[in-house]
C-alpha cells in the first residue's frame, strides 16, 4: 500500500487545560482503563460491563472458540434489558431529566423527560405484544427521523423483539429485500416525512413492498401531524392494499387503547440473555445481496456506553447532537442506545441541514444551545462549499465538543471545521469504526489525546488494532498497510443473519485469526493511525456504505441493459461518486447510436431506474455507454482499469491479461458526461 508522508502529520492539536481540568473522565482514570485493558482485556470489559444494570450476573466474561475469531460470546450467563438500562435505571435516579428534544423540518419541537419517554417506550412495548409479537419475533422500523423512531427502537428491545431498521430513503425494492431476509412479523412505519421541504410517503413504499412479504402480519403507522403525541386520531386505519393480509394500526390509537393495567403488565422488560440478538442492521457488501449483521444485547451496549461516556465526555449538561439517521449504524449507537445508556440528553433533527435556510444547522445550536456535535466529513465539506458567513453568523459558543464519523476525514476539513464550527477551541474526535464493530475502535479521547488534521490517532482502550501487510505481520511505523483487529471485543457483531458461513468468509478468511476491516490504513512515525479507506467494492458515499454489486444488479434490471459495471471515484462532496459503465442490449443500442438526445434519456431513465431500486443514495453520479467492458479471458471484468478510466480517463495500469484491447481504446473515447 503506498504512502503518502503529509505535512498535517507534523501539526498536533493540544485540548485545552481548561477542557483537561473539566473533562468528565480525568486523566488518571484513563490511565488505569489503558493499562488493565492491555494488561487483561477481559478485566477490562468486565468492569466496562459493570456500569449497566444486570438482572443476572454473568459467569464467564468471554468465550471464543479455540482458533475462530468468529465464535465469540460476551458475558454468559448474564441477562439484562437494554431498554431498561436506557430508562428505567435513569428514571429512578432522576425522572425530570432531559431525554430527547426533537424539531421537525418544518419547525414543530417534541420534548421528553426520561420519565415521558419510558411512558412512551412502555406502551408501545405492550402495543406490540397485545399484536401477538413474542421474544425472538423479528420487526421492521422504517421511519423519518422523529422521536418514535427512537421509540420503536426501545419497545422492541424491551419486548425482547429484534428489530431491524431500514432508513427512510430506501425504495420499496429494498425495503422488501431486507423485511424478507429478516422474515419480519410486523412493521413500524409513518405516513411520511419531510426533506429539502418535500413530502416523503413512507407507507406508499411500505404498502408496494407488503405485496411481496408474506411475513408481515401488523403494520403501525405514526402519522407525522401526530409526532410526540400531538393531534391523535383515535380511529382504526383499515386494511393494507388488498394484494397484502397484513391488518393497519394507527400508531397512538394503539397505544392509547390500552388500559393502565394492561400496559403495566404487558410493558414490563423481558429479561434477555447477553447473547439475545437486539438486533439485524442490513449493510451493503461485494455481492448484490445486503448484509444482516447481527448485534448482541449485553455485549453491544457495553461497547456503546462505554465509548459514548469516553469518547464525548458526555456530562449531564451536555446537549448531545448525533445528525444520524437511526437507519444507519451511527444513529443506533450514538443517537440512541450508547447515549441513553449514558443517562444523556439527545437533540434531534427530522430534514436537510440547509432547509429552508442555509443555516439551519447553526441556528438549531445557537437556540438549542447545543453543546456536542457529530456529524460526517460529507456535511462538513458541504458547509464548506457555502462558505464561512453562515456559522460565523451564529452563536456557537455553547458548543465544547465536535466529531466526525462515516469515513475518513480530510485535513483541510477537520480545520475548517476547528475553526469555524469550533472557534478553535472545541477538540475533534475523528472516529473510525464501522456497522459490523457496533461501536467506536479508534478515535481520540478528547481530553487525553493531542490530535492531528485527518488522523483517528489511536485505538481505544479494549480494542487490539494493527495495520499489517499482506502476511498479516504489523508494518513497520510510517509504512502502510491493511487495518485488522486481533482480539475479540464486546460489541462486534455475531454473524450475518441466516449465513454463518459469509460471516466467517467475509471478515476471518483473509488474515486468519485476525478480524478484517476491509479497510487499508497507515501508521505515521508517533503511531498515529491514518483510516485511508475500502479496499474491496465497496463504496462510501456521504458517508454510506454501498456495495458495487447491488447497484450493477439494480442496472441489469432494467429491460435495456445487457451489462453493467460500477466503480468508485473521489469526490470532493461526497467523499466517493458512483460511476456506472453499461452495455445496453442490442435494440436499445441501436435507438441511441449517433442519438445524443436519446443517449442523454437513456442515462436519465437508468438513474431513475436506480434511485427506485435501491434508493436515492446509489443514483449514478456519471453513466457512461459502452458496447463492451474490458474482461479477462476468462469473463471477469477487470474493474481495476474501469477506476483508473473513471478517475484519470486513461488506463495506464497492466493489462496482461484483458481479451480485447480495443475495448478500453474504445473507452477512453466514450461519451463521458
Amino acid at each position: 500500500m503506498s504512502i503518502t508522508v503529509t505535512l498535517q502529520e507534523k501539526r498536533v492539536f493540544a485540548p485545552s487545560k481548561d477542557f483537561v481540568q473539566h473533562a468528565a473522565i480525568d486523566a488518571k482514570t484513563f490511565r488505569a482503563w489503558q493499562a488493565q485493558a492491555k494488561k487483561n482485556p477481559q478485566k477490562y470489559w468486565e468492569g466496562a460491563a459493570q456500569e449497566l444494570r444486570w438482572k443476572k450476573k454473568w459467569t464467564k466474561v468471554q468465550k471464543t472458540k479455540k482458533g475462530s475469531m468468529s465464535d465469540t460470546q460476551w458475558f454468559l450467563g448474564g441477562k439484562l434489558n437494554v431498554a431498561d438500562n436506557c430508562l428505567d435505571r435513569h428514571v429512578e435516579e432522576n425522572p425530570n431529566r432531559l431525554a430527547i428534544l426533537w424539531e421537525g423540518e418544518p419547525g414543530e419541537t417534541v420534548s421528553w423527560t426520561y420519565r415521558e419517554l419510558l411512558i412512551q417506550v412502555q406502551a408501545m412495548t405492550a402495543g406490540l405484544r397485545k399484536l401477538g409479537l413474542a421474544k425472538g419475533d423479528r420487526v421492521a422500523i422504517y421511519m423519518p427521523l422523529v422521536p418514535e423512531a427512537a421509540v420503536a427502537m426501545l419497545a422492541c428491545a424491551r419486548a425482547g423483539l429484534t428489530h431491524t431498521v431500514i432508513f427512510g430513503g430506501f425504495s420499496s425494492e429494498a425495503l422488501k429485500d431486507r423485511i424478507n431476509d429478516a422474515q419480519a412479523k410486523a412493521v413500524l412505519t409513518a405516513d411520511g416525512g419531510y426533506r429539502k421541504g418535500a413530502w416523503l410517503p413512507l407507507i406508499t413504499h411500505v404498502d408496494t413492498a407488503l405485496k411481496v412479504c408474506p411475513t408481515v402480519k401488523d403494520v403501525v403507522i405514526l402519522k407525522r401531524a401526530d409526532v410526540g403525541g400531538a393531534n391523535r386520531f383515535k380511529k382504526a386505519v383499515g386494511e393494507v392494499d388488498g394484494t397484502s393480509t397484513a391488518k393497519r394500526h394507527d400508531w397512538y390509537s394503539l397505544t392509547g387503547s390500552l388500559k393502565a393495567d394492561e400496559v403495566k403488565k404487558l410493558g414490563q422488560p423481558e429479561w434477555v440473555d447477553s447473547e439475545h440478538p437486539l438486533f439485524i442492521l442490513y449493510t451493503s457488501g461485494t455481492t448484490g445481496k445486503p448484509k444482516g449483521i447481527v448485534h448482541s444485547s449485553g455485549g453491544y451496549l457495553v461497547g456503546a456506553l462505554r465509548s459514548s461516556r469516553m469518547v464525548f465526555d458526555l456530562k449531564p449538561t451536555d446537549l448531545y447532537w448525533c445528525t444520524a439517521d437511526v437507519g444507519w449504524i451511527t444513529g443506533h449507537t450514538y443517537l440512541v442506545y450508547g447515549p441513553l445508556a449514558a443517562g444523556a440528553s439527545i437533540f434531534m433533527y427530522e430534514g436537510a441541514p440547509t432547509t429552508p435556510t442555509l443555516d439551519r444547522f447553526w441556528d438549531m445550536i445557537e437556540r438549542h444551545r447545543i453543546t456536542i456535535l457529530y456529524t460526517a466529513p460529507t456535511a462538513i465539506r458541504a458547509f464548506m462549499k457555502l462558505g464561512t458567513q453562515h456559522p460565523k453568523g451564529r452563536d456557537l459558543s455553547s458548543l465544547r465538543l465536535l466529531g466526525s464519523v462515516g469515513e475518513p476525514i480530510n485535513p483541510e476539513a477537520w480545520m475548517w471545521y476547528r475553526e469555524n464550527v469550533g472557534g478553535n477551541r472545541c477538540p475533534i474526535v475523528d472516529t473510525f469504526w464501522q456497522t459490523e464493530t457496533g461501536s467506536i475502535v479508534i478515535s481520540p479521547v478528547p481530553a487525553q489525546t493531542r490530535a492531528k488534521p485527518g488522523s483517528a490517532t489511536f485505538a481505544l482502550p479494549g480494542y487490539d488494532v494493527a495495520v499489517v501487510d499482506k502476511g498479516g505481520k504489523p508494518v513497520k511505523l510510517g509504512s502502510g498497510g491493511f487495518l485488522v483487529i486481533r482480539k475479540p471485543w464486546p460489541s462486534m457483531a455475531r454473524t450475518i443473519h441466516g449465513d454463518p458461513e459469509r460471516f466467517k468468509t467475509q471478515y476471518f478468511t483473509e488474515f486468519p485469526g485476525l478480524y478484517f476491516t476491509g479497510d487499508g490504513a497507515r501508521i505515521d512515525k508517533d503511531g498515529y493511525i491514518w483510516c485511508m479507506g475500502r479496499v474491496d467494492d465497496v463504496l462510501n458515499v456521504s458517508g454510506h456504505r454501498l456495495g458495487t454489486m447491488e447497484i450493477e444488479s439494480a442496472l441489469v434490471s432494467h429491460p435495456t441493459v445487457a451489462e453493467a459495471a460500477v466503480v468508485g471515484r473521489p469526490d470532493d462532496l461526497k467523499g466517493q461518486a458512483v460511476v456506472a459503465f453499461v452495455t445496453l442490449k442490442a435494440d436499445a443500442s441501436a435507438k441511441i447510436k449517433n442519438d445524443p438526445v436519446a443517449a442523454s434519456q437513456a442515462k436519465s431513465d437508468l438513474r431513475v431506474h436506480v434511485t427506485k431500486e435501491i434508493g436515492a443514495l446509489a443514483r449514478p453520479e456519471e453513466i457512461r455507454l459502452t458496447e463492451s467492458l474490458p474482461k479477462t479471458r476468462s469473463g471477469k471484468i477487470m474493474r481495476r482499469l474501469l477506476r483508473e478510466l473513471a478517475v484519470s480517463g486513461q488506463v495506464k495500469g497492466d493489462t496482461t491479461t484483458l481479451e480485447d484491447f480495443s475495448v478500453i481504446a474504445s473507452l477512453q473515447h466514450s461519451d463521458e458526461e
